[in-house]
């Protein structure tokens, strides 16, 4: 269970949300501040004052006002309407993430919800009532309308669920969950929809498996260092403090111990190589550098996940309501495209140290690491695949948030396009986990191929479990299969790192 306060909320915390289908609860503190600020906005209303949101059009449209009687149908038709998205739905993590970062902002009680809405926002996560939210159709400005307003009309029995492994509407959910749609009040539509929930969760779950990757890929580098037989001597502890930048130095501890102890490294210790290439030599600087940029981007994330990012935002304590520009998603957009960055080039140095396990030249290994090269193309195409999405990561890195487009009448006139940023992350992401498989399904291969000499105690280990999964090729075969399951080893944690 995860006490959501709306200011300690974590990305570990939320992925075990997300992916762990951890329940939450709200802080108990919190209801009485809940329940002043919706007594607040309920006060305003009945003062008959023009408020945007409360009893006003949206948008270009905020100048309309909205006699009392319409104030229902007002909140109603704003999910409704901006239910626009396109696309194939997010897988449902995403959505339960996104679920739990509302949650966490309406409970700081600045929103001007209902106790009862929270509750029933609380219970659709609980009980795992998980609205179908197509990908597309944010610009992360005014918050991710279209995807937020799928979630939304969920509350009030419309759309489609997962709920209990089957794909229903959202009315047979509730039914089913003991539980009827609600009526929501003036600003609840408002306030369900207007925010950086989406783009932020796809940015904290992008986040998470960016770090997993940067473990793998020190794992995927010790392997190839001792498949082309490199030296463990650029990882000298004295090296990294005269430059102590943090991820550099916690990279070069993981590929010194990956690496202690191997037969290989000792049977070349008097060659006369003088140093390695750069992508074995630099591996911790750049997969340090990659990590520090992910540490960044965390601090980013976390501080947006505990914020408040409703337009109008209520302080009854102070009597007032303040129209604002909480909702735009610039931090989380520039953050999603250096994530980007960071992760993309965990792929692009990983492709350079698998070409030269490949070319015989360099390795000193046979050919494309067949054992009848000639005969046998051996994992030539793998390299052609690695190829193919360092390439493509390339293009995908093209930042999304220098990009904006007028929309509303001109009244939204510069957006953050931080969805856009976050679906690039995380095809950038899908990628590099295969460029590593491949990295790792090679290095195996490269290692077998060098017996008798063995690896380190830890880095055996770790191709034991690779090969329960992934056999030693002596002769060609289809490589895609092999590739997918060493992708579903590196996704799934299955590897022993620590």
């Amino acid at each position: 269970m995860v006490v959501l306060d709306g200011k300690t909320l974590t990305i570990e915390k939320l992925v075990g949300i997300a992916q762990q289908g951890h329940k939450v609860t709200v802080k108990k503190s919190l209801w009485p501040k809940i329940r002043r600020s919706r007594a607040f906005v309920d006060k305003q209303v009945s003062a008959r004052k023009t408020i945007y949101g409360f009893n006003t059009g949206f948008g270009a449209l905020a100048r309309v006002h909205i006699k009392p009687s319409d104030l229902t149908v007002l909140q109603h038709n704003i999910v409704r309407s901006h239910h626009a998205g396109v696309g194939k739905p997010f897988p449902p993590e995403f959505v339960r993430a996104a679920l739990a970062l509302r949650i966490n902002t309406l409970i700081k009680g600045h929103s001007g919800v209902s106790e009862r809405l929270v509750r029933r926002l609380v219970a659709m996560l609980n009980k795992n009532i998980i609205p179908v939210v197509p990908h597309k159709g944010s610009v992360g400005a005014s918050g991710d309308l279209a995807p937020m307003a799928a979630i939304g009309r969920v509350l009030i029995g419309e759309g489609d669920v997962w709920f209990r492994s089957r794909k229903m509407s959202a009315r047979s959910a509730w039914k089913r969950a003991g539980l009827k749609p609600l009526d929501l009040k003036p600003k609840e539509g408002l306030s369900l929809i207007n925010g950086t929930q989406f783009s932020t969760a796809v940015a904290a779950m992008a986040n998470d498996a960016g770090h997993r990757l940067v473990d793998i890929a020190d794992l995927c580098g010790a392997l190839s260092l001792d498949a082309l037989k490199g030296t463990a001597s650029a990882f000298d502890t004295r090296i990294f403090k005269l430059r102590p930048h943090p991820g550099a130095i916690v990279s070069a501890r993981n590929i010194k111990r990956f690496l202690a102890g191997s037969s290989i490294i000792k049977s070349h210790v008097h060659c006369t190589k003088v140093q390695d290439p750069y992508s074995l030599r630099c591996m911790a600087q750049v997969h340090g550098a990659c990590r520090d940029m992910l540490e960044a981007a965390q601090r980013s994330i976390e501080i947006e996940m505990n914020a408040v990012t409703d337009n109008p935002i209520v302080i009854p304590e102070q009597n007032v309501i303040l129209s604002n520009g909480n909702f735009h998603a610039e931090p989380i957009a520039f953050v999603l495209d250096m994530m980007a960055i960071a992760v993309a080039e965990c792929a692009a140095i990983s492709e350079r140290r698998t070409f030269r396990m490949l070319d015989s030249k360099l390795s000193c290994l046979q050919a494309f690491l067949s054992p009848k090269p000639g005969l046998n193309s051996g994992f030539m195409m793998a390299q052609v695949t690695q190829a193919a999405l360092v390439s493509q990561n390339k293009t995908l890195c093209h930042p999304a948030s220098v990009d904006s487009i007028p929309t509303s009448a001109n009244q939204e006139d510069h957006v953050s396009m931080s969805m856009n940023a976050g679906l690039k992350l995380l095809e950038v992401i899908e990628n590099t986990t295969y460029v590593l498989a491949i990295e790792m399904i090679c290095a195996c291969q490269a290692l077998d191929l060098m017996k008798p000499l063995k690896t380190s105690p830890r880095l055996e280990q770790i191709k034991r479990t690779i090969r329960k999964y992934v056999p030693f090729m002596d002769h060609d075969q289809p490589l895609t299969d092999a590739i997918e399951t060493c992708a579903d080893l590196i996704k799934t944690q299955h590897l022993p790192l620590n």
